[in-house]
């Protein structure tokens, strides 16, 4: 399998890293073949994984023989978020994310910048996207989140909009600093990401976040260093907050039962944001977790593993069945 594996990489001309994505497992790069796409002389391109799903996450990696002055990355018509990790100078590292309902098919990763002393650089890679395996699930929620009034239908078409623009600005600077962590203590998995949902017996539209397990008034953290774009009560996902991390890295957390912090506060990496609860649409208490990476719905799981994020405190926990937004 792995000879066959290997075969296949070198037929395309690219060059892949591996990782586990598994709760506990580090996330070393390790490459399994020699070239990965076309890069100029002195460049080299990594992927965490050889292909993509909707909904998940890619981390890339370019390094140079010379020390890198600027970097750019655009992917299946969006932006790639790409920063530098502390002195190092001759590499960057990206995220390239599949949107929740992206078209299967093979996107060209385009990567272009510059040496410090001027020299062009570039990397091109043809990136494939298979379909999720998403289940469905069929739930009972109140009449007014599945046929709305007139009145709550401009509310939810209002909040709806505001959201679409927090995330269609994208911070140019970095934010964040170090491990993305879940914003649970003890919570090391979560459950209903990407999940087709059929409310009162009518399809409605994919589970964009991830549910996490926790009564009321368990505390919510943030999962890494960020401004707060937004932090009210929303229709649907409840007492809503919205941290952006920069470079179009956004983590969503709904349903709370209150809210800690207020719109325009940086806030750090575990502090508290509020507490769960079952506000909105929900069919009890948990945390609804998101993330969305330059207008990308993606599992929020994955950037807490493949930026090394801390699982939790304690051992892991039973996801919850309930919770719909």
């Amino acid at each position: 399998m792995k000879s066959q594996l290997s075969a296949a990489v070198r037929k395309r001309g690219v060059r892949f890293a591996v990782v586990c994505l598994t709760a506990n497992a580090a996330l070393p790069i390790t490459a399994i073949a020699k070239n990965f796409g076309t890069c100029t002389a002195g460049t080299t391109l990594w992927l965490s994984a050889p292909q993509a799903s909707q909904g998940s996450l890619l981390l890339i990696e370019i390094r140079s023989t010379k020390p890198l002055a600027e970097v750019q990355g655009e992917w299946g018509g969006r932006s790639v978020p790409i920063w530098q990790e502390a002195a190092r100078e001759s590499q960057r590292k990206g995220l390239l994310a599949v949107d929740l309902e992206k078209a299967p098919g093979e996107f060209e990763l385009k990567l272009t910048g510059q040496t410090a002393t001027g020299e062009k650089i570039s990397c091109s890679a043809m990136v494939a996207v298979k379909k999720g395996l998403f289940a469905t699930e069929k739930l009972q929620v109140g009449k007014e989140f599945v046929e709305p009034n007139p009145e709550q239908v401009k509310r939810a078409n209002e909040e709806r909009q505001k959201l679409r623009d927090i995330f269609d600005r994208a911070t140019p600077e970095r934010l964040w600093d170090g491990n993305f962590r879940i914003p649970l203590d003890g919570v090391t998995t979560g459950s209903n990401f990407g999940k087709r949902r059929i409310l009162n017996g009518n399809p409605g539209s994919p589970h964009g976040g991830m549910d996490l397990p926790g009564t009321t008034g368990t505390p919510v953290h943030a999962a890494q260093r960020g401004r707060v774009a937004l932090a009210e009560e929303l229709f649907f996902s409840g007492n809503t907050v919205v941290i952006d991390h920069g470079l179009g890295i956004y983590t969503f957390y709904g349903h709370l039962s209150e809210i800690d912090v207020k719109a325009g506060d940086t806030v750090e990496t575990g502090v508290v944001l509020g507490k769960v609860g079952a506000t909105g649409r929900v069919t009890g208490p948990h945390l609804h977790w998101g993330l969305t990476v330059e207008r990308a719905r993606v599992n929020p799981l994955l950037l807490a593993k493949l930026l090394s994020g801390s699982p939790g405190e304690e051992p892991r926990k039973k996801s919850p069945r309930h919770g719909v937004n």
